[in-house]
């Protein structure tokens, strides 16, 4: 008996000490770089969701991790030299905000890690081989951009009597692969397009406002930009004030007083892509992660800004959406 209590005093003794070691060994710190090409204040509401699934998963700015943001403040030319920046700082993941700042991140590097919180078309743009085997070192969320242009232009012509003509914001400088869908829904709908590409600041978008009311346009929509998304309540004060029916393709339009906007809910796929983050930090490969697609997509109709404008939403409008602010 004397002999088994002296065997497990001794065992006890061992684990204490090797639990001593384990204590002390230093915790490995990560290092995240994040880019947008929009603005950190347009954007805040959106890595805040990021970063509270983060921490849930258990990773903690400044414990664990530590992170390095990078915002190109809507000059898309400063893209690959913030991407180089980060690479330089040797970071262990990169996380994008979209399509053009993921290819800039996949130019500068083909061996760290990114994760894209938001792209339109991945494979047609060229950063991944398919949603189902990604390749490379490209993975993350895909937002369903052209698709969902298509079913808000349809909704703007079931929302507005007599519509005829829309006029389309678009980025300066901007790709048109995402408008084809977007151009034959229009014929097909008997609408005329009038495409107008814009700065997304103050002098430009006031300029561009100023165009489609020449234009003769009776109601708008835009697609699907970070550089919009930042100057989301300009745009919606501007909609107001030429008293134009408008349809976005993010809910935190309507949340700044826009009539309307159906798309991807953006905080959940910015919470999706802290799980990515989470597996690869956990020794995952991004070719191993298939891109996965939105799964929740909103339609919500702001009654308030549509009584501003003299606009009677038909109830079969209404009836669709999933939230009607009254």
């Amino acid at each position: 008996m004397k002999r088994k209590i002296t065997v497990l005093a001794l065992s006890a003794m061992l684990f204490a000490l090797c639990g001593s070691v384990d204590a002390q060994q230093p915790v490995k710190i990560f290092r995240i770089g994040f880019i947008d090409s929009g603005t950190a204040a347009g954007s805040a509401v959106l890595w805040e969701a990021f970063r509270q699934e983060l921490s849930k998963l258990g990773w903690i700015e400044g414990k664990n991790i530590t992170v390095g943001y990078r915002f190109a403040e809507g000059k898309s030319d400063r893209l690959p030299e913030l991407a180089a920046d980060l690479v330089r700082l040797k970071v262990d993941l990169i996380v994008t905000s979209g399509g053009p700042t993921a290819l800039a991140a996949k130019s500068a590097t083909t061996t760290i890690p990114i994760v894209m919180t938001s792209a339109a078309d991945p494979v047609g743009i060229g950063l991944i081989a398919s949603l189902a085997r990604p390749g490379g070192n490209v993975t993350g969320l895909s937002s369903l951009g052209a698709e969902l242009n298509t079913k808000r232009l349809e909704i703007l012509k079931d929302a507005v009597p007599k519509l005829a003509r829309v006029g389309l914001l678009l980025p300066a400088g901007g790709s048109g692969r995402p408008l084809k869908e977007l151009r034959a829904a229009a014929q097909a709908l008997k609408l005329k397009v009038e495409e107008i590409e814009t700065q997304a600041d103050a002098k430009g978008l006031e300029s561009a406002f100023q165009t489609l009311k020449q234009k003769q346009v009776k109601a708008i929509m835009t697609t699907t930009t970070r550089n919009f998304f930042a100057e989301r309540k300009r745009i919606v004060e501007l909609a107001g004030k030429y008293r134009l029916p408008a349809i976005y393709p993010q809910k935190e339009f309507v949340d700044e007083g826009g009539l309307m906007s159906y798309g991807a809910d953006f905080d959940d796929l910015y919470r999706r892509a802290a799980v990515y983050v989470d597996k690869i930090l956990k020794g995952a490969k991004p070719a191993d992660l298939p891109v996965q697609q939105a799964t929740k997509v909103e339609f919500v109709i702001n009654l308030k800004a549509a009584k501003q404008i003299g606009l009677t939403i038909p109830v079969r409008v209404l009836e669709r959406a999933n939230k009607v602010i009254k």
